[in-house]
């Protein structure tokens, strides 16, 4: 393996040796496959692709200073994209069968699992996508999990150092009771605007305020917001965002 600059990683995708895939037929959810293939083979009529039902997720695992591999709240995860599932007509995958995967994905890519303090992580990205080809606003009949994993840096170029942020007021991300409480690709393709204003700007990312009035900060571009007051955490109250315990990255 081409030595890595664990120091210097990017956040953005890097190969890796294997990912792994389960399938949803007839009703039921099959064996997991372990796949060293980055494609995935779809039909053009694919209910992910004309419909939106997509829906992703996206943890962390963290080599410990006892050598240990440790996985950010693996189970939450799954939670919230069964949540996803509910709110977008999918098959939820059980957390049984969540962790079976990602565990499995994290054992086969160790290698790619950064040293203790470099400041890096593996990233991994759980994907569930309707496959069924259909014509037809209508909940598919199969589905695929995917779940690949990738070396990466820290989201913001700066780590954990302040960053400039600002309020874009032309653009909306979700509306109220819309898809803004789930975790989809949907969200994300609505931000892209705004968060190419915000950069060019000269910004790192964006506030959003809320639709429906425009008078409170929503959430920003890349995470949830929350502000302190009288040492307490304020958090936003809306039914746009995902929920604040929860990360969107």
């Amino acid at each position: 393996m081409k030595e890595i600059d664990w120091a210097n990683l990017s956040f953005g995708y890097m190969k890796t040796d294997y990912n792994v895939r389960i399938n949803f037929r007839d009703g039921a959810w099959g064996e997991l496959e372990v796949s060293s293939e980055e494609y995935l083979n779809l039909h053009m009529a694919a209910t992910c692709l004309h419909y939106g039902q997509e829906a992703f997720e996206g943890l962390k695992a963290f080599r410990g200073k006892d050598g240990k591999v440790r996985i950010f709240r693996l189970e939450e995860n799954a939670a919230r994209l069964q949540s996803t599932c509910q709110g977008i007509m999918m098959a939820e995958l059980p957390t049984e069968r969540f962790k079976e995967a990602i565990l499995k994905v994290v054992k086969l890519n160790e290698r790619f699992i950064p040293p203790y303090e470099t400041g890096a992580s593996l990233y991994i990205r759980p994907l569930l996508i309707g496959t069924s080809a259909q014509v037809g606003v209508h909940p598919a009949n199969e589905y695929m999990f995917v779940v690949f994993v990738t070396p990466v840096g820290p989201y913001f170029k700066g780590g954990f150092s302040t960053n400039p942020y600002v309020i874009i007021r032309e653009f909306d991300r979700s509306a109220p009771l819309g898809t803004g409480i789930y975790k989809v690709g949907g969200n994300y393709a609505a931000s892209l605007r705004a968060n190419k204003k915000a950069h060019e700007l000269g910004y790192s990312c964006e506030f959003y305020l809320d639709a429906k009035e425009k008078k409170y900060i929503d959430e920003c571009g890349a995470a949830n917001f929350f502000g302190i007051k009288d040492n307490t955490y304020i958090t936003p109250k809306s039914t746009s965002i995902l929920h604040l315990s929860q990360i969107r990255v």
